[in-house]
Formats: structure tokens, sequence, C-alpha cells
């Protein structure tokens, strides 16, 4: 079992819990791949929205690869590839600032920030913990 981080504007995120999908990268594939039915993933919203929404900083959702092989979705001019996920639907946002340094991913590293400008990440067991705790998803903690 592996645990991913995914960097992806709130908006885009509630919309994928919405639809019960995990979506990476602007819906690239190669990502997607690395995952596996029960790994865990929880996204990161630097912003509500893209490009000039509101300052967030928070963890924003939280959940599970579901069974199922990754598809590529057709939305008119964009396809993005996806895969089911299934999310905690009573976790709640929490910020990123009390858990710079309690979290391995970030802890003692200034530039945070540039760590959690990739799209998508694999992250400690036990990093993804703290968050599952924090949020309230404690049926998510490995």
């Amino acid at each position: 079992m592996r645990y991913w981080l995914g960097v992806v504007q709130r908006s885009h995120v509630l919309r994928g819990v919405s639809l019960g999908i995990a979506q990476t990268n602007h819906g690239e594939r190669a990502g997607l791949l690395r995952m596996q039915p029960g790994d865990g993933i929880v996204y990161y919203s630097p912003k509500a929205t893209y490009p000039d929404g509101a300052a967030l900083r928070e963890f924003t959702a939280i959940g599970r690869i579901a069974e199922g092989e990754p598809w590529q979705a057709d939305e008119g001019d964009r396809h993005p590839w996806r895969r089911r996920a299934e999310y905690d639907e009573s976790a709640h946002a929490v910020p990123i600032a009390p858990l710079l340094e309690v979290l391995e991913l970030t802890r003692g590293n200034r530039n945070w920030g540039l760590v959690m400008r990739r799209g998508q990440r694999e992250m400690t067991p036990g990093d993804f913990a703290v968050i599952a705790t924090e949020m309230g998803a404690g049926s998510l903690i490995p």
C-alpha cells in the first residue's frame, strides 16, 4: 500500500469528490498508473480556484483509490485520465501551517511551498496518518 499527495485547487478537488474520482497533474496518465486500489490519497489545495482564487494552503480531501483501472474521460476539448476513488466525506479541511514541522514532507524546509508545487508525489504512511487524524478521517489511518 502506498500513499499519495495530490496538489490541486479546492474547486477541482470538490468536483472530484462529488464524482468519486482521483485526478492529478491536469489529468496526466502516468501518475494514476502508479496508484493501486487501496492506496491512500490526500489533496492539498494552495488556492480555492485557479489562477486568481483566495489562498487556502489546506488539505481538502482524503480517501482511498477504489477498484478499477484508470480511464480517459471525454469532456469535449479535454480528455483527462482518472481513477475511481472513495473519499471520507466526514473529513474536514485542515490548514497545513500547524503541520509544517510535524510532516516529514515539510519539516525543516523553509521552502516547503516548492515541495508542494508538484502535482502528485508519494508520501510516507506516517505523514498520511498525521493528516488523516487531523482531518477526522480515523478509518483511513494506516
